[in-house]
């Protein structure tokens, strides 16, 4: 046309084939909070491990996180799950990825086992209620970072008057006196008492100083006409008995 070349493209003819993208694989989170939240309240506790009963605690001051490897790391470093919610607040804040909401709800868990524990043993006079003495003990005082001395004070019908924790030493001794004993006794108008201590170590066995100690304790108290029903020794994985061992 008028002497102008007209150029044509040709579109390219060749096939353009797309593959398809491949499916992300299934993370194994996916619902996971919600799975274990339903398997606890449908069974309970039983049979669950002890990391996931942490992670239902970490559920709540973590909302979006994967908590699972924290819970076990924490049952790692502190030996347990029972370990854990007795872990001092300094210790548990010092723990890597652990703020402050998420160490006031472990503790939060433990003080309310503790109260629980705590209201089962003010039910009935004492030496009637005696497991559950034992174990609101083991829950207080087993995995104690250090040696405590606690008095049970008790009336003329063995009910709970009152419970003080006397000293609390180094991880493996405590000052007690029997004057100070005598003088807590005394202002609570305390007709009987319970010795209660731990050892840290984790073996509940008394100690040659445990033995003179508690002598001493029962005779200052046998001349005012105050009884020492027994002394307790609290360890990681069991008690012991002066009564039952035949040490009073």
């Amino acid at each position: 046309m008028d002497g102008e070349e007209t150029q044509f493209g040709f579109a390219d003819t060749a096939t353009v084939v797309t593959q398809k993208p491949k499916p992300a694989a299934k993370d194994h989170r996916h619902g996971h909070r919600a799975r274990l939240r339903e398997r606890f309240l449908a069974g309970g506790p039983e049979g669950m491990p002890e990391y996931e009963l942490l992670e239902l605690i970490l559920f709540l001051a973590i909302p979006r996180r994967d908590v699972k490897p924290l819970a076990k790391s924490l049952i790692e470093r502190f030996g347990g799950y029972a370990g854990v919610l007795s872990a001092d607040v300094a210790a548990l804040r010092a723990f890597p990825s652990l703020g402050d909401t998420a160490v006031a709800a472990i503790k939060s868990v433990q003080a309310s086992a503790l109260f629980l524990a705590r209201s089962h043993v003010q039910e009935k006079p004492l030496l009637s209620n005696w497991k559950a003495v034992e174990s609101y003990l083991q829950g207080a005082m087993a995995h104690l970072p250090r040696e405590q001395f606690r008095l049970l004070l008790l009336d003329r019908k063995n009910a709970l008057i009152a419970e003080d924790t006397l000293s609390e030493g180094t991880v493996d001794q405590t000052a007690v006196y029997p004057r100070e004993i005598l003088r807590k006794a005394l202002n609570k108008e305390a007709s009987a008492l319970i010795l209660v201590h731990n050892h840290p170590s984790g073996d509940p066995s008394p100690s040659d100083a445990d033995i003179t100690m508690t002598k001493e304790i029962v005779e200052a108290c046998t001349k005012v006409g105050i009884q020492v029903h027994d002394h307790i020794i609290i360890g990681k994985f069991g008690q012991s008995s002066f009564r039952q061992l035949g040490l009073l």
